[in-house]
């Protein structure tokens, strides 16, 4: 699903188990590591397609887990042209996402990343909650700051802002975002 700016509704999905880490994705053959996400098909909610997505790429079923939350508001972001596929140049631009926040009830061994024909990722880990982004796409990062900061919120006190360096250029980028914003 496409929309009139030439953005896909997509969903993503950051996963935290009982110590508030986050799940991290190895992409299959590649060197870079993403949260589990994937376009929205039609006639799907966000919340249908999160709970598939989910299931095809880490193999956890809606019993597994539990919904936090989710952003208020779509998230885009733009791909590169040279990422686009040809047959979609003409009227695609990015992704428009809408992220979930969930918690792992199940255990560690109940992911299973080869559940689908095509698996996403080949490798997983967990990871602190302000991940550092280096291994992320440069297209992506926004998003992900903007997602992990709004959903933060969800969490309260149980994470701890202010001392990681992602939260730190978070905080930074979008005190730039809205100057630019007041100055435009």
């Amino acid at each position: 699903m496409i929309d009139r700016n030439g953005y896909r509704a997509n969903v993503g999905i950051v996963l935290l188990n009982s110590r508030n880490q986050v799940f991290w994705g190895k992409r299959a053959r590649q060197n870079s590591w993403q949260f589990p996400q994937g376009g929205i098909k039609s006639g799907e909610t966000p919340t249908q397609a999160m709970y598939r997505e989910l299931a095809e790429e880490t193999g956890l079923q809606p019993a597994h887990v539990k919904i936090i939350g989710r952003t208020k508001r779509w998230l885009r972001y733009d791909v590169p042209s040279c990422w686009i596929r040809r047959d979609w140049r003409k009227n695609y631009r990015g992704q428009k996402q809408i992220w979930f926040l969930l918690r792992m009830l199940g255990k560690d061994s109940d992911v299973a990343l080869e559940t689908c024909s095509h698996p996403e990722f080949d490798d997983w880990c967990w990871n602190q909650y302000w991940v550092e982004l280096e291994s992320v796409v440069e297209f992506k990062r926004q998003v992900y700051r903007l997602a992990l900061t709004e959903l933060s919120q969800l969490l309260k006190h149980e994470i701890c802002p202010g001392n990681d360096l992602a939260y730190r250029i978070c905080q930074e980028s979008i005190k730039d975002s809205s100057k630019k914003t007041l100055e435009g």
